[in-house]
Order: C-alpha cells, then sequence, then structure tokens
C-alpha cells in the first residue's frame, strides 16, 4: 500500500519538472506553465520530442509484455514512474499475468498526488508506489513498501524509461544502476531507454541547454554509454536499437500509435534495450 497523501505538497509549479513536461509531451493536462514554457522550448528545438515521448512509452509497453509473456517476470520496480498514463505499467504486465506485483517510483510531488491511478491492481497482484530519489538507490531498496510488496528472491524487472539522461556521470549513473541490479537475483532483467544525441549533436545541445536553464541537468548520452548499463548482462535480441525498432510485432499492450508512416530514427533518439541478469 501507498503512504497517506501530505497535506501540502510542494508542487514547485515555478520550476520546470521532467515528469510534467514529459507529461505534456505525450498530451497530458498535469503541468504547468513553467512545465509549458520549458517543453515548447526543447519542441521548438527538436520538434521530434512528441515522437520520442510516444515512442518510449510504446517500448516500455513492449518489453513489460515480452518480460511478462516470454520470460516468466512476475515483479517489476519501475524508478522514475512519471504521472500515469495508461495503459500503466501494471496493466500490461497484469494484461499478461495477473498476480504480477509492481512496485513505482517517482520523486515529483504531483505523482503522488495521482498514485492511486497506479495502485489499480488486479485482485491476483499487488501495487506499491514510493515517493523517492533514484540517486538514492539503498533507500529504495531499504523501503517498506518495496519490502512488502517484491519478494527479492525471486526476479524482478527493473524499468528505467527515459530517466538515466537525468542522471549524470558526476551523480554515478552507472554505479546506480550497478547498485540496484546487484540487489537483485539471478534471472531478474533490466529495460531502458535513453535519449541520445547520435543522429543530431547539434539539435541535442540545445535541448541539454534548456533543460538546464530550466534547473533539470540532463546527460544525453550515445549509444556505447547506454551499452555500458548493461555491462555482465544478457541482452534478449534484438540488442540496443532505436525505440521503435526494439520487437515492433511484440505488442503495445493497448496505445498503439497507429498504422502511419515509420518515425525516422532521428526523431525517435532513443537508444532502447533489455538485458538478463545470469
Amino acid at each position: 500500500m501507498s503512504r497517506e497523501l501530505p497535506n501540502a505538497l510542494n508542487l514547485r509549479t515555478d520550476k520546470a519538472h521532467s515528469a510534467r513536461m514529459y507529461d505534456f509531451y505525450l498530451g497530458g493536462k498535469d503541468n504547468y506553465e513553467a512545465d509549458r514554457e520549458a517543453a515548447f522550448k526543447v519542441a521548438a528545438a527538436y520538434p521530434g520530442i512528441f515522437v520520442c515521448a510516444r515512442e518510449n512509452r510504446e517500448f516500455m509497453h513492449r518489453a513489460t509484455r515480452v518480460l511478462a509473456r516470454d520470460y516468466g517476470i512476475r515483479q517489476w520496480l519501475d524508478i522514475g514512474t512519471g504521472i500515469p498514463t495508461k495503459p500503466n505499467l501494471h496493466e500490461v504486465a497484469q494484461s499478461v499475468a495477473p498476480e504480477a506485483r509492481i512496485v513505482y517510483v517517482d520523486n515529483d510531488p504531483i505523482v503522488l498526488v495521482h498514485a492511486q491511478t497506479l495502485l489499480s491492481s488486479s485482485a491476483e497482484g499487488r501495487t506499491a508506489y514510493i515517493r523517492a530519489d533514484v540517486n538514492e538507490p539503498d533507500a529504495i531498496l531499504r523501503s517498506p513498501e518495496l519490502i512488502e510488496t517484491l519478494d527479492l528472491t525471486k526476479p524482478v524487472a527493473l524499468s528505467l524509461n527515459a530517466l538515466m539522461h537525468f542522471v549524470t556521470d558526476a551523480q554515478d549513473a552507472h554505479g546506480i544502476v550497478r547498485r540496484l541490479m546487484d540487489a537483485l537475483p539471478s534471472g531478474s532483467a533490466l529495460a531502458l531507454s535513453h535519449c541520445t544525441p547520435d543522429f543530431d549533436p547539434q539539435t541535442w545541445q540545445k535541448v541539454t541547454d534548456i533543460y538546464d536553464r530550466a534547473g533539470t541537468p540532463v546527460q544525453f548520452r550515445g549509444k556505447a554509454a547506454v551499452a555500458d548499463f548493461f555491462a555482465d548482462l544478457d541482452l534478449i535480441e534484438p540488442g540496443i536499437v532505436v525505440g521503435h525498432r526494439w520487437r515492433p510485432s511484440a505488442g503495445s499492450g493497448g496505445d498503439a500509435s497507429g498504422d502511419g508512416p515509420a518515425p525516422s530514427d532521428a526523431d525517435v533518439s532513443l537508444w532502447v534495450g533489455v538485458g538478463l541478469k545470469s
């Protein structure tokens, strides 16, 4: 179960937040003027941001479905959850395995406001929500909500979608992922998506500057640095690819992006992959 909502939430609506900007990119309404102002600047520099956000969401659906259906995963730790957008991860997982258990983690207070949506588990499964920061992995792993919901002696899928580019090398992004994966048993998985400047470095430098000026440090990484997150893991086919190219026939879990032409790699600008722990 989640903790009770606090009486007063410090939403800092005067300052753009990545979760609310992402909500705007997806067409959501849980964002504020500061979020929209920063998001419009990003969109002006990189019109593909809306495609990128959509394809990131689609990858999460497909990866979740594949891990549940083909690899027998029944537990997820989803960090950087963001504002709920149906279908949520647990709805996709529980459509395959009703007994699936999911722990959601985010540090934006507005996500806590919507936590009840994330707790709409099937009767057979369970969901929980933790307000916490990926930069404090031990606090996440020790949280009562996680301990009460997940069995860390059994495989867990660590879901890090469009999150780690908000953790810089100075914050030890790769070390954080290693710490989280080290806590999970053999048979666990890492599903990760990460924005990249590889296809248009100049545009992504502009995007970096916009986020930095908005008070949200970012580090968009190339394919080799993204691959380093999967060190010592066994990548499943097709390996690390641009988001829309990861098993497009696997099914989206209910939020298909349509039958139009496929987006370009530059529009998506998102490396994704799924790796298994031996």
